[in-house]
């Protein structure tokens, strides 16, 4: 059986470039599953995280993707992606499966498609729904493009990653769907904390303001999962700011391109961009609720309807 015939099932060898948050996730999910997984990552204790779920560790990209039947990419940027697209494909064999989860544009992708088919070598977007911890469970939604016969040849691959699969069809539309999703989703985010600082400064308790949007039109998911995290005060990053505004660049970028007006979307990534330049961009995504609450930057802040200065002629009753 050749390698445009075989199907990428357990043992098979996956080279996996990129442990980061949910790479690393994507990789001990796959490891755990008889993948035989050879993982590189500039962080070593990214390597040694994915080595403890089954993984062994490749001394560079190119020990990565040497031999392997599947490479999987999972890199921060467009212009990371491309180069190292650059890099492993006089190393991989023809008829090799490029497989990259990568959060990229559509322009990107269709140039690195078109370097792997000159390679005669494959290449499939793959961008990923939701996060880490739903990754290392195999409970995310992939959002999958690339030549069908391969994608088919993919499927126990797949199978293992995610809870659903959903072809886009080509490698620019399923990078257009993540860069869309998550443009939805951040800038529902950005309203969120907005409409959170109001809430606090009503003097409405962070547990009622919860449980009462549950009850509306305004609930989400950004709410069922984010809400705590800044009720909490949790900053931890598990999808940082910097990354964020990244992928609403693209988007924005991406309409920009087309034609199509988004001054929403502008507006969620400006204030990415404001949670950024006050040194945020390494925290999650929530500290955009800083931004617009400075107040929440200390550890105990409780509810403000009492602060006169700013009651004063706000018009609540």
């Amino acid at each position: 059986m050749t390698r445009q015939e075989i199907q990428y099932g357990p043992n098979t060898l996956v080279g996996f470039i990129g442990a980061g948050n949910m790479g690393g996730a994507v990789s001990r999910r796959l490891a755990s599953g008889s993948w035989r997984l050879r993982v590189y990552d500039p962080d070593p204790a990214a390597v040694e995280r994915c080595i403890a779920a089954g993984a062994i560790a490749a001394s560079n990209l190119q020990d990565s993707a040497r031999e392997a039947q599947v490479v999987i990419t999972s890199l921060p940027t467009p212009e990371i992606l491309e180069a190292t697209i650059e890099e492993i494909l006089d190393t991989v064999e023809k008829g090799t499966t490029i497989l990259d989860i990568s959060t990229v544009d559509p322009n990107t992708a269709s140039r690195a498609a078109q370097r792997a088919r000159d390679a005669e070598v494959h290449f499939v977007s793959c961008p990923l729904g939701k996060g880490p911890a739903q990754a290392e469970q195999g409970d995310i939604p992939l959002f999958i493009g690339g030549e069908a016969a391969v994608v088919a040849r993919l499927r126990p691959l797949l199978d293992r990653m995610g809870s659903a699969v959903y072809d886009m069809g080509s490698v620019e539309a399923a990078t257009t769907f993540k860069i869309v999703s998550n443009l939805i989703g951040m800038t529902n985010l950005a309203v969120l904390v907005e409409g959170y600082a109001l809430a606090r400064r009503a003097g409405i308790p962070d547990e009622t303001f919860d449980q009462a949007l549950k009850d509306t039109g305004g609930a989400s998911y950004q709410q069922r999962v984010r809400l705590p995290w800044i009720t909490q005060r949790d900053w931890s990053p598990r999808f940082g700011v910097d990354l964020a505004l990244k992928d609403l660049r693209l988007a924005v970028d991406s309409a920009w391109r087309w034609k199509i007006p988004v001054p929403v979307g502008s507006a969620a990534l400006a204030q990415l961009v404001a949670a950024s330049i006050q040194g945020m961009g390494s925290e999650d995504v929530v500290a955009l609720a800083k931004v617009v609450d400075p107040s929440l930057n200390q550890a105990d802040t409780p509810c403000l309807a009492n602060d006169d200065q700013h009651s004063q002629g706000s018009g609540l009753v």
